[in-house]
């Protein structure tokens, strides 16, 4: 699902971890700007979050709904063999109970890892994947494979081709509903899209509600640091490293319009990226230790550990570092817009203030 070229590897991230950078550049896609997010939060009631209910009937054969690009789409209701074009999307379905009408799922290349190289080896055992729901799906989707699947639906990520999908829906007749969140309020609003889509208006009822919550609680944790004086941590949040013996060495982090960076605004943090003249700099070693941040936190996943941050370019010189403020998290969790990007924000706020409660 990259959109960064994998010809040049010292000078871009590979392709297990870009994807999610991908998907955070759908923001960028759209025209859309998130990294004002937590002043929309603090300015605005969470009632704006929730979607109107859809009036259709209590059992209707079809239903027209509304996807994210504004495309009206007439789909099956309650589609039993529906395929699955990104994990972010396929996020929202496992918690709805639907994991049972999926039969298809994107899948990279053999050589680029197959159904590995876009899904962490958690999700393909919590979501039940295997290979022989493989779709390759990139750099747009395999008409054949998706079609030995004998699908009745396709729900996919706007990152992948909009316009090999619609061309694929309009020859087949088989509907596709695109899903491009470009806000936190986006990615519950799409709780309800799929509420739309499936009779699971109450259990959407209540994922969305301890969706709000959760974003609520944030809300009120970042007010109690404003109310206190608490200054906002500085931090380098980074989903990829170029090791110092790479002409292009240095940590690729979040810059303005990304999802990354409205995380952290909205946990109650100062990326040292902000002011980034691109949406994925890459920062130096030189650039780290001016910038000084209090919190380092790293995306592991995808063939990226931990021992190979170390092998960054001025690693150990780093203050935060030298003092133990590194932390390792799921690169999924900063990457894909997806209910569990939400839910994961207390704990990223308990990584930036270990001591303080609420956090």
């Amino acid at each position: 699902m990259s959109l960064i070229s994998s010809s040049s590897p010292d000078a871009s991230p590979p392709r297990g971890i870009s994807r999610g950078a991908a998907i955070v550049a759908v923001v960028i896609a759209v025209g859309l700007t998130i990294g004002a997010l937590a002043i929309v939060i603090e300015l605005h009631p969470f009632g704006w979050l929730t979607p109107a209910s859809p009036s259709s009937p209590s059992n209707p054969q079809s239903v027209t709904v509304v996807d994210d690009l504004g495309r009206s789409v007439t789909a099956p209701w309650n589609a039993t063999r529906v395929i699955v074009l990104g994990p972010s999307v396929l996020d929202p379905i496992y918690r709805l109970g639907l994991r049972s009408h999926v039969v298809g799922v994107d899948c990279s290349s053999a050589a680029a890892g197959g159904l590995l190289g876009d899904y962490t080896s958690n999700q393909t055992e919590l979501w039940g994947l295997d290979s022989s729901m493989c779709v390759q799906a990139y750099p747009s989707p395999v008409t054949e494979e998706l079609l030995n699947l004998s699908p009745t639906l396709v729900l996919a990520p706007h990152i992948i081709s909009s316009s090999s999908l619609e061309e694929f829906s309009i020859t087949f007749g088989i509907p596709v509903v695109l899903f491009a969140p470009t806000t936190l309020g986006g990615i519950v609003s799409d709780v309800q899209l799929l509420a739309q889509l499936f009779p699971v208006q109450s259990v959407a009822n209540q994922l969305i509600a301890q969706l709000q919550q959760t974003l609520v609680s944030v809300q009120n944790f970042v007010t109690n640091l404003t109310d206190n004086g608490t200054s906002f941590r500085s931090v380098l949040l980074t989903y990829y490293v170029t090791p110092s013996s790479s002409p292009n060495a240095g940590y690729y982090a979040y810059g303005p319009d990304t999802f990354g960076q409205s995380l952290l605004e909205i946990a109650g943090a100062s990326s040292v990226s902000a002011s980034a003249l691109t949406p994925y700099p890459l920062l130096s070693g030189s650039q780290v230790l001016a910038d000084d941040p209090s919190v380092v936190i790293c995306g592991t996943g995808f063939g990226i550990d931990a021992p190979q941050y170390a092998q960054g370019p001025d690693w150990s010189m780093i203050p935060a570092v030298q003092n133990g403020n590194v932390s390792y998290v799921d690169s999924t969790l900063i990457t894909e817009s997806d209910p569990s990007m939400i839910l994961w924000i207390p704990s990223l706020q308990h990584l930036l203030y270990p001591t303080l409660p609420g956090a």
